[in-house]
């Protein structure tokens, strides 16, 4: 059974879903038809975290046999690059011991964001998706500790999955320093074509290749109509009763660049974080930055 020979790690709300998309795209590369499968942090485990919407979230597509995780792959023809994108296995301990003993020679690669953003955007995203009943930030991340004791998605965990070094010492203790890439968020924003071609370099593809960049998905902000935001985002009775018949009509990327036509456009900028909550997550990183 065919096992994937790259991973995008993490980190989460640093452009991975973009950078997927990008991938999907590339003739020689195959990507997993479901993003953040999650395996290698869950496997051999029921998915049962908690937190408001987890069950048809995280829960429900996650995979956590192996049997199944490699049935993901049974479509790679003559693919060179084999891949799939999980922002949490740079934040799951157990992720780097679990891809070390699958696929030892696997490359990996890491987008690392500014931790205090990273941080602030994942809560807005829990705002926009109505996840987030706490509408302040600086006391949902007093209410963090609670929330992963009570087994909480990953996605609540809003300042722990910002401390990069101690997760990706994990990963340059188990792998050869030629096996990762890790990038800046920062640079990918402004240029990510270069990034883009460098990974291509990575995955021995044809680095020439230029995907079709106009779509943004994943895009952070305030749903101007919530009802409109809930219908495209959440599973409901008309989007099950409609799906055979555009999945039979319009190809995948069509039917994408359709969904995000709508659904950015219906996305206010959200709010600044405030200058007291960004001093005071500053200092908490600043060790771990240095």
């Amino acid at each position: 059974m065919t096992m994937p020979n790259f991973l995008v790690i993490g980190a989460a709300k640093a452009g991975t879903t973009a950078l997927y998309h990008y991938l999907q795209q590339h003739p020689q590369i195959y990507m997993s038809p479901i993003k953040e499968t999650n395996f290698f942090a869950l496997e051999g485990e029921t998915p049962n975290f908690g937190g408001p919407g987890s069950e048809e979230q995280i829960n429900r597509y996650s995979i956590a046999k192996l049997e199944e995780y490699q049935a993901l792959f049974q479509e790679v023809n003559k693919e060179i690059a084999i891949g799939e994108v999980s922002p949490f296995y740079l934040y799951h301990p157990q992720a780097p011991e679990r891809i070390k003993h699958y696929i030892k020679d696997v490359k990996l690669i890491a987008i690392l964001r500014n931790p205090v953003d990273r941080a602030y955007a994942s809560f807005m995203q829990m705002i926009r998706d109505s996840r987030e009943s706490i509408t302040n930030f600086s006391e949902a991340l007093q209410a963090e500790k609670e929330r992963i004791e009570r087994n909480w998605d990953w996605i609540w965990h809003y300042q722990a999955m910002g401390f990069y070094y101690s997760q990706l010492s994990s990963y340059f203790e188990m792998f050869d320093r030629k096996q990762i890439r890790v990038y800046l968020y920062e640079d990918w924003h402004v240029s990510n074509i270069r990034i883009l071609q460098d990974i291509f370099i990575f995955l021995d593809v044809d680095e020439s290749f230029v995907p079709d960049m106009s779509v943004k998905p994943n895009v952070s902000g305030i749903p101007k109509n919530q009802a409109l935001h809930k219908l495209l985002k959440k599973p409901n009775s008309i989007k099950s009763m409609l799906k055979p018949f555009y999945k039979s009509l319009l190809p995948t990327r069509m039917r994408q660049r359709i969904r995000f036509a709508i659904q950015n456009p219906n996305l206010a900028k959200p709010p600044p974080i405030s200058t007291a909550v960004r001093q005071q997550l500053i200092e908490a990183f600043r060790e771990d930055i240095i």
